[in-house]
């Protein structure tokens, strides 16, 4: 049996695993693992500026393709507590990762050893399993565990801590025979699928809701079969964005409080079952539960068995994977189509569509400062289907999921339920590593911006090109918007008048020289006919320079974009359609069809 340290058997079964890319940086408790990864030769690593940054490109890169998994690697103590963020969010959005972090010898981890922190104990609340390593044998067995944990059921994060000692003793481990565990999903039966249709078949107006475990079980095109092959509308939640095409006549848009579309919402409104596949019901999808739930008859089919009655009790649960589920589904809907026995839904589809045809909120605005719904006109034209999406949180997220059109799964890459500022630079790299021939855009406010700009030089550094529209409103828009309800404007603003760039006027940080300080390239626009060709000069750019390139957009410095605080009846809408008045509130409903 071939003798090696458990360091080397740990990067063995990581390639044996599939693994190529590492994010991360080196530390003194890690280098033996980083020793081996430099032996091994094959995988590539991306050197991070920040570990949190390092999470947030792991999650980016397993978003990007099915069957990928992130791995960040950091050193012990503050890399793991600084990797805690990321986990949460892999956690959250059913996002499998991998930390790697280093840590004290065994026999001084209870001893206030430098940098040793009980890692495993703090991870535990955000991952699958958080597991330090106390026998240097354990190491292949221990790895071996954790992928098939990320694997099994509601995919999510695993953190394996190696301390130092353990890492570098020798160990028997033959890489050869090592095999990753088999993988089992529940599976919906037959019987399961024809009693979804008969519950559907009772409903005049029924809906399909997609998640993000569609996303995850790659079944977006079983997904779009199925609601062809009985006629039903689908409703994608923010995770499940791009299961459908934006353009497809089946697709009626997102409902929620706030990342939705008022022609989603009117639909939910007026149908009377809902199926959701691969969905959380989320609070801001659901908002209000009794106004969401209404006399409607629910059908829910998750992965995860405690998902099913978590918000509510459905009138009918099923475990199963996604992509399980609606091959039964489509099964069992075309054997119906055949006997022509599924009900008519062409009515039903025709008056969702008239929804979405006549419920757009404005985009096209002239105004200086710029209004940012013209922000996502210009995108949208600028652009093409095949755009991968990178975003995180606050207004610019909020219109983002709004006003852009996306047509393919894993192309709005988002992390829904944490929603932690910075996330989107890190992710976006992420992304590109992954993906490298891919059209990258990513899409923050200043804030979100600023939290780890650092990794720009990741960027440059590492010849990771993307395009990152940075809407400046110099604002915690999101949080200026919900002071509304208390009356105040009260530690949100972030302007002021930078002494070393006068021609920000007053918006405070200069984001084009900071960017291009870093080896990007930055550009800035303040009038709407200056977007065309900036985004246009931006994706020169970024090929001719393979960095990533800022485009710097100065908004107005107050808009409030629509949302709801209780529930998705009352999203009030500050700027609805072209022939409403300027900033006149109006709750939906009172715009929705008789």
């Amino acid at each position: 049996m071939p003798r090696m340290t458990a360091a080397d058997a740990a990067v063995a079964v990581l390639r044996r695993e599939g693994i190529t890319d590492l994010f991360g940086l080196p530390g003194a408790a890690i280098n033996p693992f980083y020793a081996a990864v430099r032996r091994d030769g094959e995988l590539r690593h991306t050197l991070a500026r920040h570990v949190e940054g390092a999470s947030h490109m792991a999650e980016g890169y397993t978003r990007t393709k099915p069957g990928n998994i992130g791995v960040c690697v950091g050193t012990s103590g503050p890399a793991g507590t600084d990797m805690i963020t990321g986990l949460y969010s892999a956690s959250a959005d059913s996002i499998p990762i991998l930390a790697i972090t280093g840590q004290a010898p065994v026999a001084k981890l209870h001893k206030e050893d430098f940098q040793a922190v009980d890692i495993a104990a703090i991870a535990s609340p955000v991952t699958k399993w958080a597991v330090t390593v106390m026998e240097p044998a354990q190491v292949p067995g221990t790895l071996q565990k954790a992928f098939w944990l990320m694997r099994t059921g509601r995919p999510g994060p695993v953190l394996v801590d190696l301390p130092i000692d353990v890492q570098m003793a020798e160990i028997e481990f033959d890489p050869n025979y090592y095999e990753p565990l088999p993988v089992a999903r529940p599976a919906a039966t037959r019987a399961q699928a024809d009693k979804v249709l008969d519950l559907l078949a009772q409903a005049e107006k029924p809906l399909i809701v997609a998640g993000g475990g569609i996303v995850n079980a790659d079944a977006a095109d079983l997904l779009v079969e199925f609601a062809v092959l009985t006629g039903i509308p689908v409703v994608p939640t923010l995770m499940g964005w791009g299961t459908i095409p934006d353009d497809h006549s089946l697709m009626v848009g997102m409902a929620g409080l706030q990342t939705s579309h008022r022609s989603g919402n009117a639909s939910v409104l007026a149908s009377d079952a809902i199926l959701g596949i691969g969905n959380r019901w989320a609070n801001r999808h659901t908002g209000d539960l009794g106004v969401y739930r209404g006399d409607r008859t629910f059908i829910h089919i998750d992965i995860e068995p405690t998902q099913l009655g978590r918000v509510f009790a459905p009138d009918y649960g099923i475990v199963s994977d996604a992509r399980y589920a609606l091959e039964r589904l489509v099964e069992a809907a075309r054997h119906r189509r055949d006997a022509g026995t599924l009900p008519d839904r062409s009515k039903w589809a025709a008056e969702c569509a008239q929804r979405r045809a006549t419920l757009e909120r404005r985009t096209h605005f002239d105004d200086v400062p710029i209004k940012p719904q013209r922000v996502y006109e210009e995108m949208n034209r600028a652009f093409g289907p095949d755009t991968r999406y990178v975003s995180a949180i606050g207004l610019s997220q909020i219109a983002a999921a709004q006003f852009l059109h996306v047509y393919q799964p894993r192309h709005w890459i988002n992390c829904g339920q944490a929603g932690p500022l910075g996330w989107t630079v890190p992710a976006a790299l992420g992304v590109c590593v992954a993906d490298p021939d891919a059209t990258v855009v990513a899409i923050t406010g200043d804030y979100d911006f600023q939290f780890l700009i650092e990794e720009l030089a990741v960027g440059a550094q590492f010849k990771l090109p993307y395009i990152h529209v940075l809407v400046n409103n110099s604002y915690l828009g999101l949080i200026r918007q919900a002071q509304r309800n208390f009356d105040m404007d009260y530690c949100v603003q972030l302007g002021f008048d930078n002494i070393n760039s006068p021609e920000t006027e007053g918006y405070g940080v200069d984001h084009v020289k900071v960017a291009e300080g870093l080896g990007c390239k930055a550009l800035r626009v303040r009038t709407p006919d200056e977007l065309p060709q900036a985004l246009e000069d931006a994706k020169k750019l970024a090929v001719e320079f393979q960095v990533p390139v800022i485009v710097e957009i100065m908004l107005e410095r107050v808009t409030n974009i629509a949302m709801s605080g209780s529930d998705i009846g009352g999203v009030i809408e500050f700027e609805e359609l072209a022939s409403r008045a300027k900033d006149a509130p109006t709750a939906l409903n009172s715009a929705l069809p008789s």
